[in-house]
């Protein structure tokens, strides 16, 4: 198998009538190139995984965006961490941008293994990416980006989220320093240095029925009680307090299960399961 190919399976038989099995790589679509150098990424954990589990994490992961947003001289104009996907607004810079998000997610991989102690591979294995080629779009992915927080419903205002860029557009901080290049939207809506933000907060607040990339990752996260309930439908006859003292492969085999549950984090299930987050994501 050789990265970046998929196939279809051919049998043959040879002289002595045994059966061999070739696969055929067909190399994948090449990204259109967008003509601004602007694009609106998506990139999700592998299998759909969590990928930040603490303050920590993401403040590395931002921290990651940076050094390689200056190495290749890079325009960040909007990011958002959610738990198990990252989106983000990028104007490629000396590198093609797939380059540059090689770099990003290989050095945080690397991050995320040594401290959780794990390995394989943390993020699916290529981003998802749509050009943006004209300035009301890039509006429209701002927004959306801000309004994951909202649309999953773990805040009810899209300022409430830290872990987005949208706080830098009202003219306050957000980490890293020097990561932000709001100024080229905020220019959009008007030259007045208050009125761009006012006229920008309007907008970004705005209900919307805007879709970009994949709309399917909204999935509401669980309350303790409902997922509570859920991991006893996987659990069946075992009790929560079980699963502590279950064999190895037994209990590692339903926490497969339970990652599986939509809308129910890894550090969820760890918590409710009293079990430590490693086990979880380990299983």
């Amino acid at each position: 198998m050789y990265e970046g190919f998929s196939g279809d399976e051919l049998s043959f038989k040879n002289s002595k009538q045994s059966t061999y099995r070739v696969v055929i790589k067909m190399p994948r679509k090449a990204r259109v190139k967008s003509k601004t150098g602007i694009y609106h990424i998506m990139w999700r954990g592998t299998g759909g995984q969590d990928i930040f589990h603490d303050d920590g994490d993401r403040l590395k992961y931002l921290d990651t965006v940076l050094k390689y947003k200056k190495r290749a001289d890079m325009s960040v104009y909007a990011w958002c961490l959610m738990s198990n996907h990252v989106h983000l607004l990028l104007q490629e810079g000396n590198e093609d941008i797939s380059i540059t998000m090689k770099r990003v997610g290989v050095s945080f991989a690397s991050y995320y293994n040594w401290k959780y102690s794990i390995k394989g591979h943390l993020f699916q294995d290529r981003f998802k990416s749509e050009n943006v080629e004209n300035n009301q779009y890039l509006r429209a992915v701002v927004r959306y980006i801000h309004q994951n927080p909202l649309k999953a419903g773990i805040v009810d205002q899209v300022e409430a989220w830290n872990w987005s860029s949208c706080r830098g557009y009202y003219g306050k901080t957000v980490y890293p320093l020097g990561l932000l290049d709001a100024e080229f939207v905020l220019g959009m809506f008007s030259s007045d240095k208050e009125m761009k933000r006012k006229a920008f907060k309007v907008f970004n607040e705005k209900r919307n029925l805007d879709k970009c990339l994949d709309e399917s990752i909204y999935k509401p996260r669980l309350s303790d009680e409902e997922a509570r309930a859920e991991i006893r439908k996987i659990l069946g006859e075992v009790e929560i307090p079980q699963i502590k003292g279950l064999p190895r492969m037994e209990r590692n085999d339903l926490l497969k299960k339970v990652k599986r549950i939509n809308g129910v984090s890894q550090r969820q299930a760890a918590r409710i399961l009293g079990v430590s987050p490693n086990l979880v994501f380990k299983a």
